[in-house]
C-alpha cells in the first residue's frame, strides 16, 4: 500500500513515507522480519514482537472497528514499535485511532484530497477531546 500514492497523517499534519523496508505479510513473517502487515482478523498473542519495529494494521472500510481493537490489544501486550492504520481511516475517526495506540495512519492520496490536512490537525489534539479529559475538567 506504500507509495506515491499514500499520504502519512501525524499529529504534525501530512507527511512522506519515511519507512524505507518493505512490509511483510503475515504468512511470511521471519525472526528477522522488522515491518508487518498484520491484518485485522489476527491474533496477536501468536506473535513474537520482539525484532518488529513497525506494524501496519489494514483497514479495509471506515466502518471496520477491528483494527482499532488489535491495535489496543498489541499495546496491551507490550508492543512499543510504530503502529500505523492504513487504508479506508477517515479524519473523524483520528483521534480513536490515536488512542487506540496508533502513532500514525496511511491514508490514499485520492481520500487526502477530499479531507484535507485541517481536517486531520482538528483532531490531533486527541488528548484533549475524550470523553474522560471532559470529565476531569
Amino acid at each position: 500500500m506504500t507509495s506515491n500514492s499514500t499520504v502519512i497523517v501525524r499529529d504534525s499534519g501530512f507527511a512522506a513515507e519515511d519507512w524505507p523496508h518493505p512490509f511483510t505479510p503475515l504468512a511470511e513473517v521471519t525472526p528477522d522480519t522488522l515491518a508487518l502487515d498484520l491484518p485485522a482478523e489476527a491474533d496477536p498473542d501468536t506473535l513474537t514482537l520482539d525484532a518488529l519495529q513497525i506494524i501496519r494494521i489494514p483497514f479495509a472500510s471506515f466502518a471496520d472497528g477491528r483494527g482499532f481493537t488489535l491495535a489496543r490489544r498489541l499495546r496491551l501486550r507490550g508492543y512499543a514499535g510504530r503502529l500505523r492504520a492504513a487504508g479506508h481511516v477517515i479524519a473523524d475517526q483520528y483521534a480513536m485511532a490515536r488512542r487506540a495506540g496508533f502513532d500514525e495512519v496511511e491514508i490514499p492520496a485520492a481520500l487526502a484530497a477530499r479531507q484535507p490536512e485541517a481536517q486531520w490537525l482538528a483532531r490531533a489534539d486527541w488528548r484533549a477531546h475524550d470523553y474522560q479529559a471532559r470529565l476531569r475538567g
